[in-house]
């Protein structure tokens, strides 16, 4: 891992948390993720799953997570098993975990190797009753693989056919949705790399300059500041390329007179930022997409104004969609009879303005969180609202990320990086 270890007391108490609301004589398991093959002897980069890196900080491949607060026996209440190390596998691949260094990344004192899974499984098994499955259960997923946790599910329903099952997603869901301090000050170095990638491609950016060379000088500050790279694939679309809302291809040259629309965000310890500012190709914007670059940051603005304990994502939007209806009229895009004639399901702002305002982040970008409850302070979200006008050539989105607080407005973890009009200009003409 590039980046620096996490206290463990972060886990400890995670596990905690997950452990005092589980049913009596539950056994909950977690598996790590695979490593998935692309061809020959190739495979795609690991990265853990995040339900177990979320509960023990280990994030390595073939590693499960047992917990079993009601076992008779104190060591079988926390068990990590991990892969066994040997000289081989040092030279061949790096350091992996020993058993020492596994207790001093999760805090759990009984560590087993892999080898020793099913025979210890099925002693914890004879003594419980119910085990929790951990199942993605997230309102944006489309898994179309077969995972590690598929496959034991459906080994162990084989296997322990009497025993009755429950589902650790909706424990999960709350607990991650609202964030712990140590997690909230990773989220803010995942943003600081941000910015330093953001201000450096203030400094590139000219007309000529291709698409893929600025995702390049992102990737350039966010490997050089310990960061695997970025936490979601990027969106650098300029002109027209901006209306595209998840415009990924990179491969379009810079025109004087065109705006970028840059959607970015480097990951750090696992956990995600994610970033949007619209820049000018050439360093200045024209009055009108000043204009409309004003309008979508001060709903912007507003909108994170919102974002406070008791509130309701989906009223939130509601509230939101008045503001951008607003700045969609004075920039004369939208007239008082789409508004009256709207179709509830579909408001007239929805034509310049499709997609959500909000999501919450941590250690996923779109991360968990139950939307039908109320916000609470320290949960994270982002902000993100833009107008896309395809018939003028332009688009302009702008995010932040922020942190909802108990009392005052939420504290913005990307307050440094640039987003006046102004302050842009300047920079990028200096």
């Amino acid at each position: 891992m590039k980046y620096d270890q996490i206290p463990s007391k972060l886990f400890v108490k995670n596990r905690k948390n997950f452990m005092a609301q589980m049913k009596p004589k539950s056994v909950a398991v977690f598996n790590s993720n695979d490593i998935y093959p692309i061809g020959a002897d190739s495979t795609m980069p690991f990265q853990q799953a995040r339900d177990i890196f979320y509960l023990t900080g280990a994030d390595q491949e073939e590693t499960i997570l047992v917990l079993f607060p009601d076992a008779p026996y104190a060591e079988h209440r926390e068990m990590l098993f991990v892969r066994e190390t040997n000289d081989h596998i040092a030279v061949w691949e790096g350091e992996k975990l020993t058993k020492e260094k596994a207790t001093e990344v999760s805090g759990i004192e009984s560590i087993h190797w892999l080898k020793d899974f099913d025979k210890i499984f099925y002693e914890v098994m004879t003594q419980a009753e119910r085990i929790y499955f951990n199942t993605n259960e997230h309102y944006r997923q489309s898994v179309v693989t077969e995972t590690r946790e598929d496959r034991f599910i459906k080994t162990t329903k084989s296997k322990f056919p009497a025993h009755s099952w429950e589902r650790s997603n909706p424990i999960l869901q709350a607990l991650r949705s609202v964030k712990d301090p140590i997690e909230i000050d990773i989220m803010q170095q995942a943003c600081n790399i941000t910015e330093k990638g953001h201000r450096r491609v203030l400094d590139f950016v000219k007309p000529g300059v291709w698409e893929y060379e600025i995702e390049a000088e992102y990737m350039h500050e966010f490997l050089r500041n310990r960061s695997r790279g970025f936490a979601y694939t990027p969106i650098i679309g300029s002109g027209n390329n901006a209306n595209v809302l998840h415009y990924v291809v990179n491969n379009q040259q810079c025109k004087d007179g065109d705006l970028i629309l840059i959607d970015v965000g480097a990951e750090y310890a696992n956990y995600s930022s994610d970033m949007t500012r619209t820049i000018p190709v050439n360093g200045k914007f024209s009055k009108r997409q000043r204009e409309v670059y004003n309008a979508v940051k001060r709903v912007k603005d507003d909108a994170s104004k919102m974002l406070v304990p008791g509130a309701y994502w989906k009223e939130f939007h509601v509230e939101v969609g008045k503001l951008m209806t607003k700045e969609l009229l004075d920039l004369k895009l939208l007239d008082k009879a789409d508004v009256k004639n709207e179709d509830p399901n579909w408001p007239a702002y929805k034509k310049y303005f499709m997609h959500g305002t909000s999501h919450h982040i941590g250690l996923d970008t779109h991360d968990y969180g139950v939307l039908w409850e109320k916000m609470t302070d320290n949960m994270v979200f982002t902000v993100e609202p833009g107008i896309y006008i395809p018939e003028e050539g332009f688009g302009v989105r702008l995010e932040d990320d922020v942190v909802i607080q108990k009392n005052g407005e939420p504290f913005n973890l990307m307050r440094n990086i640039p987003i006046e009009a102004e302050e842009i200009e300047d920079i990028m003409n200096k």
